[in-house]
């Protein structure tokens, strides 16, 4: 086979439709193969005008073309690789069929702001105004097409997208749950802004703002950490009161069948194991308290040398008939509890010696068993170790000594924690059980990326019960593109390395091909550098869309995620 080169060369073909007449221009590279001219298209140049058409054609026949620094105006440039990484893995995880098959502005309009929580979190005013309006802060609304958005369209988007949550969630369950799987299930809050809405009540807050009100929220994820559902409840909820919802889902909702439901010890209680899940023919995995495995560690059941070889043993004990209990031994946190534990004691001695000093001055010394009572309780609870002292109050002074047998008891479970549950061991190891228990740790990644910086589902400024509930649901969908997000970017990113892996990420800071770590947040931050821009050339009636060329690093996040920038 002889194959020679002929020319590159622009084509121009002209066709009428009606009164209109349309031409086209394709750059062709011409050759000849066994004798025939061959003809590959290497690029359409319809949408370019006539004078860059003529300029591209001096230019392949070697005549000289003049400066074009005035044959085109840059009238937009907005940011965009985010939105093309963020849009794109949407598009890809196919977010716009599950949220409705046919199209209308208002599911346009959600795309865009479960889009926005992760290119611009924070409230809908603000996405308004800087990702959907005039300040050309990204290039969301022209990619989704959602220019001109208002904030009332954004509530009724969201009211929209929440008549559709039971839908959403069970094709979410149908794609990553199926029978016999395991599913997470954790509970978390966030501080409310306002008074006026039901939900938010007083609480246990864990963001440590007792000052306001809060919304508690349970989230369900496989056994992967890819979320699932969500649920919000009233503030003052407490968490195993939220697991019945659960089940109902994934028995009468989904029709999910030997599932295996896995939560703290705090959230599946025995209660909850009697009423709820054993009744609903549900298996589960969760751990004990402390105050049992103490039990078990004081009735020599669990002793140190059950660890001698292992850092886990099962065993087995009258008062959890039928059931597997998995001990685990963690060296790590046995130190650190007992470090604390005799930090805090000290601390509280102090106060009690403070107290006492207090009693014995000469100038207004302390009397009287009940303003003595007072400072020793304040003294007590200042680091709530008052279980571990034994202290008598007189008149004039008081004694105390700590409960060295109440320690002892004690500091015999740390490091120590129990999983139990009753599913067969030919189905689940031992060390399946305690790494499914550890799995629990996704739900709660999960729910440090719906509260820090990569998605701020607080605070909350909504006040109907729906719309903080939808808000919660356009947080968790986020975290669903997210979720896919890190994963396909594992090689970029400082997550899913262990610390302290020699020449690893951590400490080399780069990558296996040489670029950059960073964290989610960073890496989406530099994407923006990507930009999109609309160009009008001389003598053309409409400007083009041009982008820039992406950077290394840019380039590879994008092939990480397998989507384009040329949205």
């Amino acid at each position: 086979m002889k194959t020679n080169q002929l020319s590159v060369h622009v084509a121009t073909t002209t066709r009428k439709v009606g009164e209109k007449v349309y031409h086209s221009h394709l750059l062709r590279h011409s050759f000849r193969e066994d004798g025939k001219v061959r003809n590959v298209t290497l690029a359409n140049l319809s949408m370019l005008p006539d004078t860059v058409i003529d300029a591209i054609r001096l230019g392949l026949k070697g005549q000289a073309v003049g400066p074009v620094g005035h044959s085109f105006e840059t009238m937009e440039s907005r940011p965009h690789g985010h939105v093309a990484a963020v849009v794109g893995t949407m598009k890809k995880l196919g977010l716009d069929r599950l949220l409705a098959v046919r199209p209308s502005r208002e599911k346009d309009i959600a795309l865009a702001l479960v889009a926005g929580r992760l290119i611009h979190p924070g409230s809908k005013l603000s996405l308004s105004r800087h990702c959907l309006g005039e300040t050309r802060m990204s290039s969301l609304a022209q990619v989704l097409g959602v220019e001109g958005a208002t904030e009332s369209e954004f509530y009724q988007s969201m009211d929209w997208l929440f008549e559709r949550q039971s839908k959403i969630e069970a094709a979410l369950a149908k794609q990553h749950l199926s029978r016999g799987c395991m599913v997470l299930y954790d509970v978390s809050g966030s501080y409310f802004q306002g008074k006026t809405c039901p939900l938010a009540q007083r609480g246990y807050s864990r963001d440590h703002r007792s000052d306001l009100l809060q919304i508690v929220y349970g989230l369900l994820c496989n056994a992967q950490g890819v979320p699932v559902a969500i649920e919000v409840f009233e503030g003052r909820t407490g968490d195993p009161k939220t697991v019945p919802n659960q089940i109902k889902k994934l028995k009468e909702r989904w029709g999910l069948e030997h599932v295996v439901l896995v939560g703290d010890r705090g959230m599946i209680t025995q209660t909850r194991i009697d009423e709820d899940v054993e009744p609903a023919h549900l298996d589960y995995l969760t751990a004990l308290r402390g105050p049992a495995i103490e039990k078990l560690c004081a009735a020599k059941v669990i002793t140190p040398s059950l660890f001698d070889e292992r850092n886990l043993a099962e065993i087995s004990h009258p008062d959890y008939p039928g059931e597997r209990l998995v001990a685990c031994f963690n060296p790590f946190t046995q130190e650190k509890r007992q470090v604390q534990r005799g930090e805090l004691l000290e601390l509280t001695d102090r106060k009690l010696r403070e107290a006492h000093r207090a009693c014995i001055r000469k100038v207004k010394p302390l009397r009287g068993k009940g303003p003595i009572g007072v400072e020793v309780g304040k003294a007590l609870v200042a680091y709530g170790m008052a279980k571990y002292y034994q202290v008598e109050i007189g008149e004039t002074d008081f004694t105390w000594r700590r409960r060295l047998d109440r320690i002892q008891h004690e500091a015999a479970a740390d490091g120590i924690y129990v999983v139990r549950t009753k599913v067969p061991a030919t189905q689940l190891k031992a060390e399946e059980a305690r790494d499914a228990y550890h799995s629990l740790s996704h739900v709660e990644w999960a729910f440090r990326s719906l509260k820090g910086m990569d998605l701020q589902i607080r605070p909350i400024h909504h006040h109907l019960e729906d719309r903080v509930r939808a808000h919660v649901f356009l947080c968790m969908l986020a975290y669903y593109v997210e979720w896919h997000m890190r994963k396909d970017w594992e090689p970029l990113l400082f997550d899913g390395e262990p610390q302290g892996v020699a020449n690893g990420k951590r400490r080399t800071r780069r990558s296996r091909e040489g670029h950059p770590v960073m964290s989610f947040h960073d890496l989406l931050a530099d994407l923006k550098g990507l930009t999109r821009n609309q160009v009008l050339f001389q003598g053309a009636k409409s400007p083009v869309t041009l982008y820039s060329t992406p950077s290394p690093l840019q380039q590879r996040a994008l092939d990480l995620l397998g989507v384009s920038h040329a949205l």
